[in-house]
């Protein structure tokens, strides 16, 4: 049989709560392999370590400033990882996609989402 993994997605919405959900069914298989998976793997596991560590400095009571330059460090490492998905997506889905317009559709709804 067949098992698919399941997508855990966790959303804060600014209050404070943390929630999670599994990610909706998903029909954007597709017969390639994105050619950045062991770039953006290192990326993330690398900000991993990152956020760890500020996470570290956080409960040893660290200034407040060098928690947050630290945590702008992640956010900019989580930018050019989120571009370097973007632009491997943008070459091997939608470019092969054509006019598809829920392929479109998709991509922009992920965007916004990524933008807020």
């Amino acid at each position: 049989m067949d098992e698919k993994k399941k997508t855990i997605y966790f959303h804060d919405h600014g209050d404070g709560h943390i929630h999670s959900h599994n990610a909706p069914e998903h029909s954007h298989d597709h017969g390639h392999s994105h050619t950045q998976t062991k770039a953006v793997i290192n990326r993330l596991s690398r900000a991993i370590g990152h956020l760890e560590s500020v996470k570290r400095m956080v409960e040893s009571g660290r200034d407040c400033t060098e928690v947050l330059v630290q945590l702008a460090a992640v956010r900019s490492a989580l930018n050019s990882t989120a571009k370097v998905i973007l632009k491997d997506h943008l070459e091997h889905c939608v470019h092969g996609a054509g006019s598809d317009s829920e392929q479109l559709a998709a991509l922009n709804e992920a965007i916004d989402k990524f933008m807020n």
